[in-house]
């Protein structure tokens, strides 16, 4: 019956999508865990499975220890500045107001650099030496504080904590590129604009911070590169004790010579590692490219006002160079990994590039 027929037809497509749907390379975590039962497999090896503790790593340093808190000027020079007419009046009295005492960071920062440009073109208007003076030491002392401006309005945001957020699993294996290329080319511009504050480039165009922080608020690839970060790791790790476990038994091949094991071995090392796993590695350190390196410089730009309790979480999940380095935890793992397996196809003259 046409019923029949059209039930029937249905059932390969199915299957095809159900087939899809449970490949195991679609996803991070699955993926490591085929991978790791399939080494022990091919190599008649017990199994070293993924830990059940990945490697450390910590959320975004809480806002109240990340803020750094800007000196106000004293409220008698605030009340007398904005008595005299020019315009820094008006940038005074703005930040006297009752919206103004509650600013948000990129909002204060807009008004560091209003109050540093306005004060310095009200000294070239006036005559009053006594005013002069108020207002170069004013101004001298906006110019020390404006980098505290600029850290809030960069690393005291709660946008950049929906970021780097851990609570959104592991970085895609199909990962969405535009938007990371958006994210990398926002942190390109970001780094110039602080890099020209702090050479006392106050002329920098801040319109586009605040799409900068709406664009943070709304991805979370950050959190999910450390995450992968944390699972490749984990995964590497327990592959070598898999891979050192054979290479300290029994040989692969006797005599160097291949044999119909070797063959298999060099074939999963072909399929699986080098054509599913090496992908996903790559993919996660092209990340780590575009973001956390970004994001490292941003902080490193800021060295001198990072808070002590930023720069523990900065030392452990953006710098490579720390001995607490989580990038170089990953490089040693992929490296001793690729090491033990050109150990392992060696004993049969398979060393890839030999």
């Amino acid at each position: 019956m046409p019923g029949d027929w059209r039930r029937r037809g249905l059932i390969p497509g199915m299957l095809v999508l159900l087939l899809a749907g449970c490949n195991p390379f679609n996803e991070a975590e699955p993926m490591m865990d085929e991978y790791l039962s399939r080494l022990a497999r091919v190599l008649d090896t017990p199994a070293v499975t993924t830990p059940s503790e990945l490697p450390r790593a910590t959320t975004l340093t809480r806002r109240r220890d990340r803020v750094l808190e800007i000196p106000e000027l004293e409220l008698g020079m605030l009340d007398f500045l904005s008595l005299y007419g020019c315009e820094l009046q008006y940038v005074v009295g703005e930040r006297n107001s009752v919206m103004g005492r509650v600013m948000q960071p990129i909002n204060r920062l807009r008004y560091e650099i209003r109050f540093i440009r306005s004060a310095g073109r009200c000294v070239q208007q006036i005559d009053d030496d006594e005013l002069k003076v108020t207002l170069e030491l004013a101004i001298a002392s906006k110019r020390q504080t404006l980098p505290l401006a600029v850290w809030n309005a960069t690393w005291g945001t709660e946008e950049i904590e929906k970021l780097f957020t851990l609570s959104k699993g592991y970085y895609p294996v199909a990962a969405e590129q535009n938007a990371l290329t958006d994210l990398a080319l926002d942190l390109d511009q970001l780094n110039e604009m602080v890099t020209s504050l702090n050479s006392r480039q106050l002329a920098v165009p801040l319109d586009d911070l605040g799409r900068i922080h709406q664009r943070w608020q709304a991805q979370f690839q950050a959190g999910q590169v450390i995450n992968s970060a944390r699972l490749l790791i984990a995964t590497l790790n327990s592959g070598t004790d898999t891979l050192r476990a054979r290479l300290e038994g029994r040989p692969l091949c006797l005599n160097g010579r291949p044999n119909n094991q070797s063959n298999i071995v060099q074939s999963f090392f072909f399929k699986i590692y080098i054509g599913e796993v090496q992908p996903y590695m790559s993919a996660v350190s092209r990340a780590r490219d575009s973001l956390i390196r970004g994001f490292a410089h941003l902080a490193e730009q800021q060295n001198e006002v990072m808070p002590q309790a930023f720069e523990r979480w900065y030392r452990r999940h953006l710098s490579e160079e720390s001995g607490v380095s989580l990038w170089r935890e990953l490089d040693q793992a992929m490296m001793r990994h690729t090491r033990h397996w050109q150990d392992l196809l060696a004993q049969c003259g398979l060393r890839p590039g030999a």
